[in-house]
């Protein structure tokens, strides 16, 4: 019995960045119930890339384990707009476009999660009903010195940028979900553990049993340093196609790698290291990061898929061949010309321009199938070409004035 409870917390720190209190999850877990585990999510960003899963694995997690999974969707929260992170205010959603963000977000993560073991909670079912008096009530129970400790907040206050009143209640209502929804357990990022600690502040305010919060840390990018982002150009869509998941993922580094497997695969943390132990005598770690992005394909798209996705990067590989469906871009130039570190980067073929200078560096830029080494090369306006980075990322660019 007690080696069964210690491979279940086991599973439950896998990649988990801090627990706060796992004594106290210890005995919630002992006392044999399913737990209610929460986690929240603003509508805002409706397109999940595997960065947003890290998260989700982990409620799937808990799921397996027997516990009931509370999805919040932060409607309400939504039309204040999260401050976390943010030097300004953040203008909040229309109803509209939470309703529609909400949709896409439910159709995405039930590819990861049970939709039969999941509550999908929208927390406008009890802050709507909350009056004036109610909200200042909840006002009452923190001080504006204890929101200051959050470094965003803090950093704004002292740099004199303002600072509006509806953003201190974000972190309210946030703490204030889980006082409605009863929640055992809430599941957040690293950058949300100020909000994830209001919730078991305002419990105890409430005189609720108070939960315990587990952050996950922030997933890199395909570049290793950079946390995943759109804007920046180095994620992995979970509605990426199939060929472009697979290319993706065999680029990145053999260290970025395990650190994927870690956070997004659901193999046992057994079998990664033994195949970790492999590489360090010798084995090929392509071999690996092949079944990483089956793995991935097949959670988002199908098996088939990613076998047909393995056949065609091999294809392509042996035949060092372009593509048939390669992207046609047009960039628009200045009179002197489109800098080619510029034009890798506005292309996509690369996260930066600093990037396109180590790729031409290292040789593994081509321009018509012929190498480019020089990196301070100028396409002239009117020229179109076929750029190839890697073996993986082409793009047909038209300059035009």
């Amino acid at each position: 019995m007690k080696k069964l409870q210690e491979d279940v917390l086991a599973q439950i720190k896998r990649g988990t960045d801090e627990i706060l209190v796992e004594a106290e999850l210890i005995k919630k877990l002992q006392e044999g119930r399913p737990l209610r585990v929460k986690a929240g999510f603003d509508p805002t960003a409706p397109d999940l890339h595997l960065g947003h899963t890290v998260l989700i694995n982990k409620l799937k997690q808990f799921q397996d384990l027997g516990h009931e999974v509370l999805f919040l969707i932060g409607d309400f929260t939504a039309m204040i707009g999260d401050p976390t992170g943010k030097s300004v205010t953040r203008p909040p959603l229309t109803p509209e476009e939470i309703v529609k963000n909400a949709e896409t977000y439910k159709e995405q993560v039930f590819k990861i999660l049970d939709p039969a073991k999941t509550k999908v909670l929208f927390n406008s079912e009890w802050m709507s009903k909350m009056s004036a008096a109610d909200m200042i009530q909840l006002a009452g129970k923190v001080t504006v010195a204890r929101m200051l400790e959050r470094n965003d907040f803090g950093d704004r206050y002292n740099s004199s940028t303002p600072i509006s009143i509806h953003e201190f209640l974000y972190p309210l209502v946030q703490g204030y979900d889980s006082v409605a929804m009863e929640a055992d357990i809430e599941l957040g990022g690293t950058d949300q553990k100020f909000n994830l600690l209001m919730g078991r502040t305002l419990q105890g305010h409430y005189g609720k049993p108070q939960q315990c919060t587990l952050t996950m840390p922030i997933l890199e990018g395909l570049g290793g340093v950079q946390k995943m982002s759109k804007s920046l150009n180095n994620y992995i869509g979970i509605r990426d196609e199939p060929n472009d998941m697979f290319g993706k993922i065999m680029s990145i580094s053999d260290e970025l790698m395990w650190r994927y497997f870690e956070l997004l695969s659901f193999r046992s943390m057994e079998e990664i290291s033994g195949w970790q132990k492999e590489c360090e005598d010798g084995a090929n770690p392509r071999n690996y990061k092949v079944k990483l992005a089956q793995e991935i394909i097949a959670r988002f798209h199908s098996e088939a898929a990613a076998v047909k996705a393995l056949e065609d990067f091999e294809a392509q590989f042996k035949r060092g061949a372009i593509p048939d469906d390669i992207a046609e871009i047009e960039l628009t130039a200045s009179s002197e010309g489109y800098a080619i570190a510029l034009l890798l980067k506005d292309a996509g073929l690369t996260v930066s321009t600093s990037d396109s200078n180590r790729m031409v560096k290292q040789g593994a830029v081509k321009c018509d199938g012929e190498k480019i080494t020089d990196a301070k090369l100028v396409v002239s306006v009117g020229a179109e070409h076929v750029f190839q980075v890697g073996k993986r990322k082409f793009a047909k660019v038209k300059i035009n004035a």
